[in-house]
């Protein structure tokens, strides 16, 4: 018989990575079904959220500036980015002064599906965290808190 492994909690639900990461996995599978007919993933969703969040304070929003809003990887905003470019729910245009940066910029078919979307996933994640009902301020709080206190790890 091999070695008991041994674990610092006493059992998976006394484990916050575990409980986040069941949480996420099951958020994940309510926000597919949402966006699944308006042919948008998660990732392509939360690209076009900040881009509309990001144009509201700046004409020129790159995929720098993309990448940083949501916390992703450059390069996997450059794919998603292409894509939602094939779908016709942005434009990439050159810069004025950064001849290595483009302009990123939702189109109105992208605007009209953003929309639809916000409105499908803010009813949903309400549903879904409605357990919380007046704690939810501080959970969000928590949450940005745990992202900017991680963030800068990585």
């Amino acid at each position: 018989m091999s070695q008991k492994i041994e674990f610092h909690f006493k059992k998976p639900e006394d484990s916050p990575g575990y409980l986040l990461g069941q949480l996420t996995l099951l958020w994940q599978r309510k926000q597919k079904r949402i966006l699944d007919p308006l042919d948008l993933t998660h990732t392509q969703f939360a690209l076009l959220c900040a881009i509309a969040w990001l144009s509201r304070e700046n004409d020129q929003v790159t995929q720098i500036d993309i990448a940083h809003q949501s916390n992703a990887d450059r390069m996997m905003v450059s794919k998603v980015l292409r894509t939602l470019e094939e779908k016709k729910f942005i434009t990439r245009q050159e810069h004025p002064t950064d001849t290595r940066a483009k302009i990123i910029k939702l189109t109105p078919d992208g605007e009209i599906v953003l929309q639809k979307a916000i409105i499908s996933v803010e009813t949903a994640d309400l549903e879904f965290f409605q357990q919380l009902g007046i704690e939810l301020t501080t959970f969000n709080a928590t949450m940005a808190a745990l992202i900017e206190q991680n963030a800068k790890d990585l």
